[in-house]
């Protein structure tokens, strides 16, 4: 059976002030009019259903999924008490499954990405499960790059190893990491890297035997948590489970270690909308390719994004290049070469005790 897998623990940072504690990235309508989560979930429906989504994400966020997914419960949502990173979370959601269902296929989705179109996304889901219930493989979705992105890493393209369904696979010949411009250049005029896109179909079994091999002390931790699922002690366990657990990737805890790697070569639509110079790929502009968002007047404006989710007025006049975003009671303005701080900014606030309330 597959099951779906979504990380939900980041707090979107570089989304900030619309993306706030209270209510992280996931929880947003940024490319629709769906929260990031619910896309993520509706997405994959037609081959994952609702029963089978597990979401990794923080204690303090559990009211907010049940709150934006009413067919959900919390018997699908697994809490970290912190965050380890993604290794561990994927670890964690594998031992629970296989408790469940020892043969379990698992897809691991993040619920901030954009993708399009669905119908290609669920051809390769469903061609890399059909792979990975009978294959003791390791599944990336490698995107076609459409440009030659900085900020994504690489997956460098091997050798064929099977067509399935419509989906090729590649054997995986090296993950790299985020290149400067003119690597990033090459890289995408070769033809022969691929962006990771953080997607991965893997069965159960193989990700714990691939977690045991490459992180044996991590495999022993989680084999003790195992034995607490289900009775009174299973939540001090997971307490003691991230205690103990070193935080690392699961690319350079297990993918770049392992041998039995593929990567599915997918021409679709992927952005993990990880800033807000991101929105501009996917927002209609106006004739000066200004992305206006919510009630605003601009005039002799250029380049400029402007995002007003309150009731009243943003005014520009005679600028360019900026970010400007009004949400409840901050107003930020940036330049979009620097959006890419936005966490200095918020690290600051987080040392002024009388700003804290604005994180």
């Amino acid at each position: 059976m597959i099951y779906g897998v979504i990380m939900a623990g980041g707090r979107g940072e570089r989304f900030w002030p619309l993306s706030r504690i209270s209510r992280p990235k996931q929880f947003l309508q940024l490319t629709s009019n769906k929260t990031m989560l619910e896309e993520t979930i509706d997405r994959v429906g037609p081959v994952i259903s609702h029963d089978h989504i597990r979401i990794v994400t923080g204690q303090s966020m559990t009211d907010l999924i049940l709150t934006d997914q009413t067919s959900l419960s919390s018997e699908h949502i697994l809490t970290e008490p912190f965050g380890r990173n993604t290794a561990l979370a994927i670890g964690l959601a594998a031992i629970h499954l296989d408790v469940v269902d020892e043969h379990a296929v698992m897809v691991v989705l993040s619920a901030d990405h954009l993708v399009r179109p669905q119908e290609k996304l669920l051809q390769i889901l469903a061609d890399g499960a059909a792979l990975a219930s009978r294959e003791d493989k390791l599944i990336t979705i490698g995107i076609v790059p459409t440009r030659p992105e900085t900020g994504y890493g690489y997956i460098r393209v091997g050798e064929e190893f099977e067509t399935v369904g419509d989906s090729k696979t590649y054997e995986v010949a090296a993950f790299v990491e985020k290149p400067k411009v003119a690597v990033a250049q090459e890289y995408y005029y070769s033809r022969r890297y691929l962006w990771n896109s953080g997607m991965f179909i893997w069965s159960v079994k193989s990700i714990l035997k691939a977690i045991q091999t490459c992180q044996p002390e991590m495999y022993d931790q989680l084999m003790r948590y195992r034995e607490a699922i289900g009775t009174a002690d299973e939540l001090t366990a997971r307490k003691q489970l991230y205690d103990d657990a070193i935080s690392i990737s699961i690319d350079y805890a297990v993918l770049e270690k392992a041998e039995n790697v593929l990567t599915i070569k997918a021409d679709i639509v992927w952005d993990d909308i990880g800033s807000w110079n991101s929105l501009e790929r996917y927002k209609d502009r106006d004739s000066e390719n200004n992305v206006l968002i919510g009630d605003s007047v601009v005039l002799d404006t250029y380049e400029t994004t402007v995002y007003n989710d309150e009731e009243g007025l943003v005014a520009l006049l005679g600028v360019s290049d900026l970010v400007v975003v009004r949400s409840g009671d901050i107003t930020l303005v940036a330049h979009k070469t620097k959006t890419g701080e936005i966490k200095k900014l918020l690290a600051r606030l987080q040392g002024d005790d009388a700003k804290k309330k604005f994180l």
